[in-house]
């Protein structure tokens, strides 16, 4: 049986901290992504840029957030969900193997919260696996309408056949995500809560990673002060099985 490695990640825009006691934290990330040796990384509120942040930080990086923290020999794809008065902010796939195509679908509910979802298809060991990278909004009846939306998505973009992974921070504290991609044949780990919010003292599981069509086989939730001091989140990896 092939394996594929999967792991999620809100990385906080690379920066942690408020006003002057911010701290750049996008180098330490860099490390991060190569410690989780993941053959696909989804990430959430990843920069493009950020003028206002790119003349505070003198260690600010030259290539946009998605292309900095890519691993050598690994492929980046980004794409915006939110265009702020400095700059812009979305989803990303850093992978492994090749990616063969993507699209960005906007599923923002309200002005106030500008949210997408990435759709990369990538060739694990010679098989195609749909990966769709999500960041939720952050009011519940927005969330119930964006997974309605995703559904929707799901059902015209990747074929019922096709092995699917559903990554990334879901913003949902209860069971409304879980019951509604039920329908859609997507299932996360059993075994109770994985928290990976707030990562300082995890009490509750933003993150997901939600398959359809492969095996599970395990996950996992780094922790320790080496992580809460990069972002407010901790990353979710996750193993599974591709079908023959």
């Amino acid at each position: 049986m092939n394996i594929v490695r999967v792991a999620t990640y809100n990385i906080h825009k690379g920066v942690q901290g408020v006003g002057p006691q911010r701290r750049l934290e996008i180098h330490n990330l860099g490390h991060a992504v190569e410690q989780l040796d993941a053959d696909i990384v989804c990430l959430q509120e990843v920069r493009k840029v950020h003028r206002r942040e790119e003349k505070y930080f003198t260690q600010w990086p030259e290539l946009p957030q998605a292309d900095f923290l890519a691993p050598e020999g690994y492929e980046a794809v980004y794409r915006t969900n939110a265009f702020t008065r400095h700059g812009e902010h979305g989803n990303a796939l850093l992978s492994r193997w090749p990616v063969v195509t993507h699209q960005h679908e906007d599923i923002s509910d309200h002005r106030f919260e500008q949210r997408g979802l990435l759709h990369v298809e990538v060739m694990v060991h010679g098989q195609a696996v749909h990966v769709v990278v999500v960041h939720l909004g952050l009011i519940r009846a927005s969330r119930a309408r964006q997974v309605a939306q995703l559904q929707r998505f799901i059902e015209r973009e990747v074929p019922p056949a096709a092995p699917l992974l559903v990554a990334g921070d879901f913003n949902d504290w209860g069971d409304l995500v879980q019951r509604a991609l039920d329908a859609t044949k997507l299932s996360a780990f059993s075994g109770g809560r994985h928290a990976t919010f707030p990562a300082r003292m995890p009490l509750v599981q933003l993150d997901y990673v939600y398959a359809r069509g492969l095996t599970p086989l395990g996950v996992h939730v780094p922790r320790g002060r080496i992580w809460w001091r990069m972002s407010d989140h901790l990353p979710m990896i996750a193993e599974f099985g591709l079908p023959d």
